[in-house]
């Protein structure tokens, strides 16, 4: 399945040879527009793998868009713009853009970027779901330690004897530890 793309820039000639270049590389262009606005809105409606941005557009800039995309985690972010200077290059990487191409650009400038987005995204929602589990699985160790700490404190059970009343508890209903534990907590189950 090709890779989709929205692009947006503002220079219609730019946009055109920019679209052309794109498909003959094998990627598909899921919507081409001039406004920063409606790259947006183009995103949200698309779902593309890559969303390629001029810095400087109408309606709102491309450093706008790629922060509005990126904090809503839609797709990875290429930068395209004339200006090469550090500080604008901080600004695309602060507004969430994976990658840059400098105007005017090469054929052979466009993949490698595009590329490498689309991996650092794919990194950025790894990270993300790793995190998420994590947390949860941190939530559930902390109900299962209070769950302890009641079955210690109410019933003089050792911290060994809690645990294990735990674990075969949710054996034996087939329920995870986190909901055994829960059931302790409100009073429900006892030893």
């Amino acid at each position: 399945m090709a890779t989709k793309i929205v692009l947006a820039e503002d220079e219609a000639i730019i946009r055109l040879d920019l679209r052309e270049s794109l498909i003959e590389e094998g990627y598909e262009v899921v919507g081409d527009v001039g406004r920063g606005d409606k790259a947006v809105e183009i995103v949200r409606e698309t779902r593309p793998d890559v969303a390629i941005f001029d810095i400087k557009m109408p309606g709102m800039s491309g450093l706008e868009a790629a922060k509005i995309v990126s904090d809503e985690k839609l797709c990875a972010v290429v930068m395209l713009t004339a200006f090469s200077q550090r500080e604008i290059i901080e600004q695309a990487r602060d507004a969430g853009a994976l990658a840059y191409i400098v105007k005017p650009f090469q054929k052979s400038d466009l993949v490698p970027a595009i590329e490498l987005a689309i991996a650092r995204f794919a990194e950025m929602r790894a990270l993300t779901s790793e995190v998420a589990a994590l947390g949860a699985q941190l939530e559930i160790r902390k109900l299962i330690d209070r769950a302890k700490g009641v079955l210690i404190d109410k019933f003089k059970m050792s911290e060994a004897e809690s645990f294990s009343f735990i674990q075969s508890k949710a054996m034996s209903e087939r329920k995870k530890m986190g909901e055994i534990a829960d059931q302790i907590i409100s009073g429900s189950l006892h030893p």
